[in-house]
């Protein structure tokens, strides 16, 4: 039994024992864990939607606000509909991981599906750090609330949101099941405490006693005045802009369709039900949030804390012992969710990434399964990539949300008119109202986009319309190389792996007469060349003598030390020069053997060069050469020298 390496031992501790290829199968989801893992994104949405909305209609047009945060919430429940209409089209047709991304490169091709991959991959990014930034936003609101005014707590918003990244990537690096455990529960305790704020809520609005808050108080968002807004002929344009805002209360609801894989068997008719139910979760939530509002006049702040949910949840419970503990409860919730919402992507951007690199439109690493089954190389990128926008924005709620909805809506976009156009050339049973269905949610889906590219265009969301043309031409670009690498393969003539030439040389690179040196000499001999020649270039012309003597008085190799002089010191132009030479009839070909010397400790590393590996890549671009590396541990065979055993040099 080989012994484990100290790195492989502190990776099996951290991430538990390795899992094999064949239990992928059992590292699926049931659909009452799928809903907790991959819907917790888009339920939790609605802790936030609806204060989006009022951050765009308070300041213009005041209490109002209060009014027309419901019908503009009610036109996005229609939008909700149609989008949930079009992904159980989705992930009925295509039960592969990949979503949108699928239907618009089975539709329209490869290269504009990447419009979509990149759509899909930036809302993973953006997701992640909003869904943590505003599950901090909870608890800091909460400790306002129940601390009477606490302050000073704003400024663990940033180190608390990377902590809980770090803890996510970790959770999820240990596999998709344990995953599933880990982050299922908090979306059914969100459920379970909005919905004993709406029926709290309810019954003291019936017997007319439950409160306002207080617009007047100090950090909320300035009201505006209504004759403003309207005079100045801008109201249709922040209706517009809030709905865009209000928007953020689907995100997440592709989540589904791009996990699909991690379903159990039948995938399609299990991802159709779970979505159905998410998506009528969502719809309560995100009515209740708004309506509440509308009741309560829960107000935004301009630092983002306490939050509207927060505040509606302190009216409705009260100030009393039983009123804290229920709050408590609701904010706990509304955090846990918040941050397992930001799971999400864990689970669906290492998929899809798996997918694009499968068409070879990102790097093939992102394709392998790591230590426990996982898309390890896509949990890392995820994570490192949350964290640099995290640190950029300084987790605030307001800015991410700015880049959040361009992404998802893209993706919205491309998965309604991929299915449109499917539809058009089939000639299924409802046909045309399945055209109507996934058109008319293009094109509200295209209508959120333009409208957020425009209204938040300087508050961020500049950066996301520079990054997509960026970000689907370099997927393609990585593509073009990887075609480009199996066209050049195809071009070779038939028989391309027999040689070329009729002679066949090797050198061994020789530094010093060592154990290394032998074992280079070993598998020179091995290879049966024509010639094998042990080569040292002479910068040292003291050492240059003494290992000439040193080898013509051995007896361990029967290959002759050429000694080249290199009077300049310039040894890879040496070593060019003469490899050249031995190879310009065209009818030679050229080995050079390069002894690498590993050491354990840094002192052997210190003490001793690796002049052979820098001249190695001089002749790698040089025809009928090829250049090989041959690892020796020194520090292992000095080990046996001194135990008295004979080294090992194979």
């Amino acid at each position: 039994m080989t012994s484990e390496r100290p790195m492989y031992r502190v990776k099996r501790l951290l991430l538990g024992r390795p899992l094999t290829t064949e239990r992928v199968s059992e590292e699926k989801l049931g659909n009452p864990t799928a809903l907790g893992v991959l819907a917790s994104d888009c339920i939790s949405s609605s802790a936030y939607g609806s204060e989006e909305m009022l951050r765009v209609l308070v300041p213009v047009v005041g209490a109002a606000a209060f009014t027309m945060v419901v019908p503009v919430t009610g036109a996005i429940l229609l939008v909700l509909l149609l989008l949930t209409l079009c992904y159980s089209d989705v992930v009925t047709i295509y039960t592969r991981a990949g979503g949108s991304y699928v239907v618009a490169r089975e539709n329209f091709g490869p290269n504009v599906a990447q419009v979509a991959a990149v759509a899909l991959l930036v809302d993973y990014v953006v997701t992640v750090a909003v869904q943590v930034s505003a599950g901090t936003n909870a608890l800091i609101s909460l400790a306002h609330l129940v601390g009477h005014g606490w302050t000073g707590l704003d400024h663990l918003q940033l180190p608390v949101s990377v902590v809980v990244i770090v803890l996510l990537g970790y959770g999820n690096l240990r596999g998709v099941r344990e995953a599933g455990r880990m982050f299922a529960l908090p979306a059914y305790l969100f459920i379970a405490a909005m919905g004993l704020v709406f029926v709290v809520a309810a019954v003291r609005g019936l017997t007319g006693d439950l409160p306002h808050a207080d617009l007047d108080a100090p950090g909320v968002v300035p009201l505006g005045t209504p004759g403003d807004g309207w005079l100045q002929g801008t109201s249709l344009f922040i209706v517009l802009r809030s709905f865009a805002n209000g928007g953020s209360s689907l995100t997440g609801l592709e989540a589904i369709s791009n996990g699909i894989s991690a379903f159990r068997e039948p995938q399609g008719r299990n991802a159709r039900r779970t979505l159905v139910i998410m998506s009528c979760v969502l719809a309560v939530l995100v009515l209740g949030v708004s309506t509440l509002a509308h009741v309560t006049h829960a107000v935004p702040y301009t630092d983002g804390t306490p939050t509207v949910i927060a505040q509606e949840a302190r009216l409705a419970f009260g100030d009393a012992t039983v009123g804290t503990i229920g709050l408590v409860f609701v904010q706990l919730a509304t955090a846990l969710v918040l941050y397992t919402g930001a799971n999400t992507p864990f689970t669906g951007f290492p998929f899809l990434a798996s997918f694009v690199a499968q068409d070879r439109f990102l790097p093939r690493p992102l394709t392998r399964r790591g230590h426990r089954l996982a898309f390890s190389n896509g949990i890392v990128t995820l994570s490192a990539l949350s964290l640099a926008l995290l640190l950029v924005t300084g987790a605030n709620v307001d800015e991410l949300v700015a880049l959040y909805a361009i992404g998802v809506f893209t993706a919205f976009t491309m998965a309604g008119s991929g299915l449109t156009a499917y539809h058009l050339r089939g000639r299924e049973p409802r046909r045309r109202m399945k055209v109507t269905v996934n058109a008319l949610a293009a094109v509200v889906s295209a209508a959120v986009v333009l409208i957020f590219a425009v209204t938040k265009f300087t508050e961020g969301a500049w950066l996301v319309v520079v990054v997509f043309p960026l970000g689907v031409w370099a997927l393609i670009r990585i593509n073009r190389e990887y075609r480009r690498e199996a066209a050049a393969l195809e071009r070779l003539p038939t028989g391309a792996d027999r040689p070329r030439t009729r002679r066949h040389q090797v050198f061994v690179l020789v530094e010093t007469l060592d154990l290394a040196t032998l074992k280079a000499l070993r598998y020179a001999h091995e290879l049966r060349p024509d010639g094998v020649r042990a080569v040292h270039f002479a910068i040292d012309e003291a050492h240059a003598r003494r290992l000439s003597a040193r080898w013509a008085s051995t007896s361990a190799t029967s290959v002759e030390l050429e000694v080249v002089a290199c009077p300049d010191r310039r040894l890879r132009h040496a070593m060019r020069e003469l490899a050249v030479r031995t190879t310009q009839d065209g009818d030679t070909s050229l080995t050079v053997l390069v002894p690498r010397r590993m050491y354990a400790n840094a002192l052997g590393k210190l003490l001793h060069r690796e002049t052979g590996e820098k001249m190695s890549r001089t002749l790698e671009q040089l025809p009928h050469i090829a250049v090989t590396i041959l690892p020796f541990n020194a520090s292992r065979a000095m080990r046996a020298l001194e135990s008295h055993h004979p080294p090992d040099m194979d």
